[in-house]
């Protein structure tokens, strides 16, 4: 393969494009990233992760304890869950902030030979039946990069999506404008649960708060970085193409609270972080492939950040997406492996885009929201309700149509000592090697101390599962997804 060509390229270099250039390298598949900044990004957009992504990213040995923990309680739309009575609790975090989250990535890419190249910018695509070539903008000038796939993880303003002719349809909601600023706030307000006591405006929990007026968030996830963000209703206009102050964010707090919370900003070396959204999307593609080029987390989808899912779907997505990526680069790609990545991802992003939508209608003001708060707080009391929705927020409740009935098929993995490797894994007590014929491609391992006979996808989700050992369903299943016996033995 000449210089100007590659396997796949990926156009973007944040979490999730660097995330999918590893899974691709782990399947044995190394993948060209193309980056427009010089080097992984600074900017703070989320602050850690929570959910399921949490587990898969144990399973590739990224957290840095082992197992994740569950916490005792989480927010939705601002009203407290309370975990301590659930059974089963999915719902871990891993407050890793997204530079950190980039930075952790970048070195594990390049580690597994990944090339990111930073500082070049995909200005154009065009596609044929046989390549995808990408027109590029690097330090040195323009060049062509072909491939045989190209993989959109440049953002929600996606280039890659609007070249390709793929629909993102959706809504803005106008009158919203969202504001978040790192600052100093004075420790003689600061509450012993990380909260506020604001005079004139009184006490305000660590986390989100809904009052009449907006939204106030305090959070400090980083010592001496305090969160300070609000959401306005209605707010008047204001110009985009300005660089929001630290000055616009404490008129902002007043407006919300009725009252001035005191802030000094943080020294420059700091990297705060300044930001202001005007209007809240919520879009998703109408398709996630067109021909050779695919799109992968923001690219594909956007919503609110209301619960922090957005890098648990986009990750989720890199997972699901880069084995059989490189399955069908490497020829043994069971026929329609690629197209189950929409099949089984875009229905997640329906799910989040609707509990975000919810979210974000729960803390409107007004005295009907209030009440209709009032009556969901009474609801979230009962035990079927929290399970429901921790099991939501955390993605737990995906289920994948991998065509088994067991009621562990198509769930992710429970958490076994075995841990998930980044090829298929056979767990199987029996011991009489029942996947011999598809050595080449999956891993047995006899194990007695699990639940059922489990055929674990690379990205951790159970492909089959049986309680007693059935040759023919779990042939089926092996040839399903990952391609006939003597297809892979050949191919070794």
């Amino acid at each position: 393969m000449s210089e100007n060509s590659c396997d796949i390229i990926i156009s973007g270099a944040g979490p999730n494009g660097l995330m999918l250039a590893c899974e691709l390298a782990l399947a044995g598949v190394t993948p060209i990233v193309l980056e427009r900044t010089p080097g992984p990004s600074t900017e703070q957009k989320a602050n850690g992760l929570v959910g399921s992504v949490v587990r898969a990213m144990d399973m590739r040995g990224l957290y840095p304890d082992t197992p994740p923990q569950p916490v005792p309680a989480y927010l939705f739309s601002a009203m407290t869950l309370n975990f301590a009575d659930l059974h089963d609790n999915p719902m871990c975090m891993w407050p890793i902030p997204q530079p950190v989250l980039t930075r952790l990535l970048a070195d594990r890419a390049a580690t597994l030979g990944v090339e990111v190249r930073w500082g070049h910018t995909l200005t154009d695509i065009t596609q044929d039946t046989g390549q995808v070539t990408a027109t590029v903008a690097g330090p040195t000038g323009g060049h062509t990069l072909t491939a045989a796939y190209l993989v959109a993880a440049d953002g929600g303003k996606s280039l890659v999506r609007k070249r390709s002719g793929i629909g993102f349809p959706g809504f803005t909601a106008p009158d919203r404008i969202s504001r978040l600023g790192h600052a100093t706030v004075p420790a003689a307000l600061r509450t012993p649960d990380g909260g506020l006591d604001i005079p004139g405006a009184g006490h305000f929990r660590f986390g989100h708060n809904r009052v009449e007026r907006g939204l106030f968030v305090f959070a400090e996830l980083q010592p001496g970085r305090a969160i300070v963000a609000t959401v306005e209703h209605g707010a008047g206009p204001v110009d985009e193409d300005t660089p929001m102050t630290l000055d616009e964010l404490r008129d902002s707090v007043t407006r919300v609270l009725g009252a001035e919370l005191p802030m000094l900003p943080l020294p420059p070396d700091l990297n705060p972080v300044l930001r202001r959204v005007v209007g809240q999307n919520t879009r998703l593609a109408d398709r996630y492939r067109d021909g050779r080029v695919l799109l992968l987390g923001d690219a594909a989808h956007v919503h609110s950040a209301m619960g922090g899912p957005g890098l648990n779907l986009g990750l989720q997505d890199a997972l699901n997406l880069g084995w059989k990526l490189a399955a069908e680069v490497r020829g043994h790609a069971p026929a329609g492996l690629l197209d189950t990545y929409e099949s089984e991802r875009r229905p997640v992003a329906e799910r989040v885009m609707m509990q975000t939508l919810a979210q974000s209608a729960l803390v409107a003001p007004g005295p009907e929201i209030t009440a209709l708060r009032k009556l969901f707080g009474e609801l979230l009391d009962l035990p079927g309700v929290t399970g429901h929705i921790a099991r939501l927020l955390a993605g737990s409740d995906t289920r994948y149509d991998t065509g088994c009935a067991h009621p562990l098929a198509g769930h992710l993995a429970p958490d076994l000592t075995v841990g998930t490797p980044a090829r298929p894994l056979l767990l199987d007590p029996t011991g009489t090697d029942p996947a011999a014929a598809w050595s080449g491609r999956v891993d047995t391992l006899r194990v007695t101390d699990v639940p059922a006979i489990l055929l674990i996808r690379p990205d951790g989700y159970i492909a089959w599962a049986a309680t007693e050992l059935d040759i023919e369903g779990l042939h089926a299943a092996l040839t399903r997804w990952f391609g006939p016996a003597h297809r892979l033995s050949a191919a070794g």
